[in-house]
């Protein structure tokens, strides 16, 4: 049986028809080429990696299960739409209902930086409109934005407005309708966005006064009222290039390949909830990760299990079986020789060595045990948008990079290479940085352990650094042994510039410098759900001579017994925006922004040497400082300092949070 080549709107006939009477290689292929496709879709629907992982799941079950009631194959690509439209509505009616039964402080708190826009932001890096259109997605209600991403197949030409149609349960006439105002609001969405950003308009200053900055419905219909009859803000229609322009642009990103055997087999060998988000090569299938917790939070941060891959070609019945393709997994262990082959038998001894040979798309998976390197790793190849390179441990093993024989000059790792995924690592005793990421682009640090080094753990610097994340790390105990000074800091992103940085669910303790130090970085970061305790400061929100003048954006930390402030601007001018932080017990002021000019919105500052010290220029609305400690149900650290939850995100626990009747805005 001869089968039709794939089209942009969905794989051959033949191949479907072979699938629904139940042949297993057709199934294992049908289902591995729509892999991307189901990628692309929900992953733009949903705002966690293991959500879309678990959902991808469900849906490739449904439709294996139903798939033999199909009536019409050639409207495959429509139906696998509405089967994963379903799913997503499904999952996110589940977890709504989770969330209302939920805490505030325990609540697992949807990222702003997860959903289709910023995700388009941190994963594809685009530049100027196509960056203002995914910043404006964030404006968008539900229903707009998973309409968004369906509709973003069909500007892809990958779904016909029919197959759109089928996704959502509409006729081909209400669905253009829907579009239409979809698109509507998106272009307010955009100029408002715009308008913002230009931050010269004194009406719309005057009208924003208030706003807590979080996009909403109700606000983009405000503003967008305000730039249509504002002379001076509807200027900023010049030069909108039409958005189906802008996402023809975008494409779904590829991550780590799959291992050999059947797709179906390893279906019903599905582990767990915390599975994080993989990706697939098209008609080269995919990649199943799974993260577990560490025992305490010094050692090693959830792992993920790396895969090597056999790349599968269509076939006639009388070809024979195509010779697999070579790994695509890199493997390094203590025990191996830089002279193997860096197979999972043969293993290279050193992460220099991997580095050196490591290719877009590929996976370097290190072996648990402690590696003593000699001489700085440095990382100089870049994967792309369509092929990262993952930098992971292997399965559940535990790697440990022991930099203690580094000269003391040298980082222990430099990394220069745009989109890489650095993930489930533990770095030590390096005499300097343990890791630099010098004008980086793109790149994903998630579940690391960096501590116990002189310089600093992490940190992102350069200009040009733009799009990287560092997600759910512990960065502690840096500090030089010999010296009774304070050197040694968490986590920076500092001496360069750079849009689209997220720092987001990590901890900083036990710092001899600051926790968190964005000093020196010239464009706004987005910081949200950390902790810093036990450092010599907090949140360091500027620095340099003089300090650019950046309006980064916190939402949602918490700092607590350092022995300096707990958030200080260090002489950034810029229009800092704090929402929801918490100050408590530091040496210093709880929040230090005497330069900046900062807006405040539900901050809460107790038992600091002093609640707050604000310029004049300060907006402050609804905060509450030097309360009782009664403000908090607790004070016992104990929970927020011990493991994290078995996902990687930080512990839930009622310290530091508001009681009820307080607000769940608060703090």
């Amino acid at each position: 049986m001869r089968r039709s080549p794939r089209t942009v709107a969905g794989p051959g006939l033949d191949l479907i028809e072979a699938a629904r009477a139940g042949d297993r290689a057709a199934r294992d292929e049908l289902v591995t080429a729509e892999l991307p496709y189901l990628y692309a879709v929900i992953g733009r629907a949903l705002d966690r990696p293991a959500d879309v992982d678990d959902v991808v799941q469900e849906t490739v079950l449904q439709v294996l299960r139903d798939l033999p009631a199909l009536r019409e194959p050639e409207k495959f690509r429509a139906w696998l739409s509405a089967v994963a439209h379903r799913q997503v509505l499904i999952h996110q009616r589940s977890r709504s209902r989770v969330a209302q039964r939920q805490e505030p402080i325990t609540a697992d708190v949807p990222d702003p930086a997860g959903d289709f826009s910023a995700r388009s932001v941190t994963e594809m890096l685009l530049s100027g409109q196509r960056r203002e259109l995914t910043a404006a997605a964030r404006w968008l209600d539900g229903d707009d934005r998973r309409l968004l991403t369906l509709w973003w197949q069909e500007a892809a030409g990958r779904l016909t407005r029919a197959g759109l149609a089928a996704a959502l349960g509409l006729t081909p006439r209400h669905t253009a309708v829907r579009v239409k105002r979809m698109k509507v609001h998106l272009e307010e969405s955009r100029l408002v966005t715009r308008a913002l950003a230009a931050a010269g308009c004194p009406g719309l200053a005057e009208l924003t006064h208030g706003w807590d900055g979080e996009p909403s419905g109700l606000w983009r219909k405000r503003l967008a009222r305000h730039v249509r009859e504002c002379a001076r803000c509807s200027l900023q229609r010049r030069g909108l290039v039409p958005p189906e322009k802008l996402l023809l642009g975008a494409a779904p990103v590829v991550a780590l390949p799959t291992p050999t055997g059947s797709f179906l087999s390893m279906l019903t060998t599905k582990t767990t909830a915390a599975a994080a988000t993989v990706a697939a090569l098209a008609g080269g299938g995919f990649a199943y990760a799974v993260f577990t917790e560490p025992a305490r939070p010094e050692a090693a941060p959830a792992v993920v299990q790396p895969a090597v891959t056999a790349t599968v070609a269509p076939r006639t019945p009388a070809a024979p079986a195509p010779a697999p393709a070579a790994a695509t997994a890199i493997f390094v262990a203590p025990t191996g020789s830089d002279s193997g082959d860096g197979s999972l038998g043969k293993p290279f001894a050193t992460l220099g060595k991997a580095v050196a040979v490591v290719r877009p798309g590929q996976t370097i998976a290190l072996r648990g045990g402690t590696y003593r390197p000699t001489e700085e790793t440095v990382i100089d190849t870049p994967g792309t948008a369509r092929a990262r390179i993952t930098l992971t441990n292997y399965r559940d093993e535990r790697p440990v990079i022991d930099a203690a024989r580094i000269p003391a000059d040298r980082w222990a790792v430099t990394h220069r290479g745009g989109y890489w995924t650095v993930q489930g690592l533990e770095i030590k005793n390096s005499g300097s940085q343990a890791y630099a990421c010098v004008s980086c682009r793109g790149v994903t640090f998630r579940r690391l352990s960096i501590h116990d080094n002189v310089r600093g753990g992490l940190v992102l610097r350069g200009p040009g650094t733009t799009g990287n994340q560092v997600l759910d790390s512990d960065f502690f105990g840096n500090h030089d042994p010999d010296r009774d000074v304070r050197v040694g800091v968490g986590l920076a992103v500092k001496f360069g510039s750079g849009a689209g940085n997220v720092v987001r669910g990590n901890r900083f303790f036990g710092n001899a410098d600051n926790g968190f130090d964005l000093g020196d970085f010239a464009d706004p970061v987005t910081v949200e759900r950390n902790w810093a305790w036990g450092n010599g400061g907090g949140f360091v929100l500027g620095g340099g001579s003089p300090a650019p003048a950046a309006a980064h954006v916190l939402r949602d930390n918490a700092a607590w017994d350092n022995a300096d402030h707990g958030f200080v601007d260090e002489g950034n001018a810029g229009a800092l925006r704090l929402t929801r932080n918490t100050a408590w017990r530091n040496g210093g002021d709880g929040f230090s922004l005497a330069d900046s000019a900062p807006r405040l919105t539900g901050n809460v500052a107790v038992g600091n040497k002093k609640a707050a010290t604000l310029t004049d220029r300060a907006t402050a609305t609804g905060n509450a400082w030097d309360e009782d400690e009664s403000v908090f149900r607790s004070t016992d650290p104990a929970v927020a300092q011990g493991k994290r939850r078995p996902g990687g995100g930080l512990p839930g626990s009622t310290f530091l949070a508001a009681p009820p009747g307080l607000g769940a805005d608060l703090g």
